[in-house]
């Protein structure tokens, strides 16, 4: 009987062609899915069909272009029975009701967003030749919009203009028209537009300016000194966390709530630095009644020549872990 698995010294030459693209494939499943660990579970399963269809491949499309093939429609069969992600800014406008801390959102009633960790799609320091992922593509704001698109347009929206293949690329990569590509990429532009009304110029991380607004967010906690907010933050600076449905609009009403229901005492918090969708970030421990300090989540910030313009805080203690951090602080 006859195996329609390649021949054992395949694998070496399979993952010689195909391992450098993991990484960008990482990207775009989480542009599709919005989730870190699910995208990287859908990576290994492109990967795996890869490697099952790999004595048929032919090379007449490239072995990326074949790749993405696989990936995307990985994604677009696991999007189907799943709620779209979002975060708090996706369900309603900002809180203005009375003055009160947010609630959180009943488990399982809602599919949040996550963040992707910088270091899961920075290029390897020993491969100069490595592809380096375009940071403004994974801007968390970006994502959100992208999740409220129907999948296929979210598809097309970011095979043609995100990773820059050609209408009858994408069309192969989809099984679909020209003309198809072509109109799904005009309703998608037209969709995101009525959400995200243009895109706004963030620092990169490494700016020291980016680095200089971390610091002081940090300090504000870590001092439990609601007034350094102030330097800090935009005056039109926004604030929101999952699990909480309710968010802040303008600096003077999340100072307000960081002041009154969150800082608490100096020493309480605890954060350091990192870096998730291409934006500054922090690991955030919070000091229990134990004194111990233990993982609470990730912040990330969305840093401008004039200031913060958004905090959104991932209240998921996981997270930590997932940044490659412990679950415990030593004093």
């Amino acid at each position: 009987m006859t195996s329609d698995r390649p021949a054992a010294p395949d694998q070496d030459r399979f993952t010689a062609e195909t391992e450098r693209f993991r990484r960008e494939l990482l990207a775009h499943c989480y542009r599709m899915v919005g989730s870190a660990h699910e995208a990287e579970d859908l990576v290994q399963e492109s990967y795996l069909r890869a490697w099952r269809s790999y004595s048929g491949f032919e090379g007449r499309a490239s072995m990326r272009s074949w790749l993405y093939k696989i990936a995307t429609n990985v994604c677009l069969t696991a999007l189907k029975p799943r709620p779209v992600r979002v975060l708090p800014s996706g369900l309603a406008g900002p809180y203005e009701g009375p003055d009160r801390p947010p609630s959180p959102v009943a488990a399982g009633e809602v599919s949040w967003l996550e963040p992707l960790p910088e270091a899961w799609i920075a290029p390897p320091a020993d491969d100069p030749a490595a592809v380096v992922v375009q940071r403004e593509s994974l801007r968390l704001a970006l994502i959100a919009g992208l999740q409220h698109l129907p999948s296929r347009q979210r598809a097309i929206l970011i095979l043609r203009e995100v990773l820059a293949f050609s209408t009858a690329e994408t069309a192969e990569i989809l099984g679909t028209t020209t003309a198809a590509v072509k109109s799904g990429l005009q309703r998608a532009r037209a969709r995101l537009d009525e959400r995200e009304p243009g895109p706004e110029e963030l620092l990169e991380p490494a700016d020291h300016r980016a680095r200089a607004l971390l610091d002081g967010y940090i300090a504000a906690f870590e001092r439990s000194d609601a007034g350094l907010l102030e330097e800090v933050l935009r005056a039109d600076a926004t604030l929101e966390a999952t699990p909480f449905r309710e968010w802040r609009a303008g600096r003077a009403m999340c100072i307000h709530l960081l002041g009154t229901y969150v800082l608490g005492t100096p020493g309480d918090w605890r954060m350091i630095p990192t870096a998730a969708n291409g934006q500054p970030a922090a690991v955030v421990y919070h000091r229990d009644g134990d004194g111990v300090l233990r993982a609470d989540g990730v912040v990330l910030l969305a840093p401008t020549a004039t200031g913060v313009s958004r905090v959104i805080k991932f209240h998921d203690p996981a997270l930590v872990a997932t940044f490659g951090f412990p679950d415990v602080l030593a004093h």
